[in-house]
């Protein structure tokens, strides 16, 4: 089990399969609404692959979904992962992920 630093006092209960873009991307979603990697890279984010990649891989455990063909929006499991009121390394992938 990972552990993502946020703040001084905050800290989130990541999974292995998360990388520390993941928050970034997680945030940037839940501030501006639905978003594609490539907006993701302007609000500062990841580079458009990287961030396209880990969008996939977040959808793939339910914190993301697919909105639209390269659109994401946070799902209730991401928001509840950013309040830390979820340990992501107890989540399974889902099957319908796309």
């Amino acid at each position: 089990m990972n552990i993502a630093v946020t703040g001084m006092d905050d800290m989130r209960e990541s999974a292995d399969w998360m990388v520390p873009s993941d928050d970034r991307i997680l945030e940037l979603i839940r501030e501006h609404g639905n978003l594609t990697p490539k907006a993701i890279e302007a609000f500062g984010g990841p580079v458009r692959q990287h961030a396209s990649r880990r969008c996939a891989e977040l959808a793939k455990y339910g914190l993301l979904e697919r909105v639209y063909r390269g659109l994401y929006g946070i799902t209730d499991k991401g928001e509840a992962y950013l309040d830390e009121e979820l340990d992501a390394s107890e989540l399974e992938p889902i099957q319908d992920s796309k």
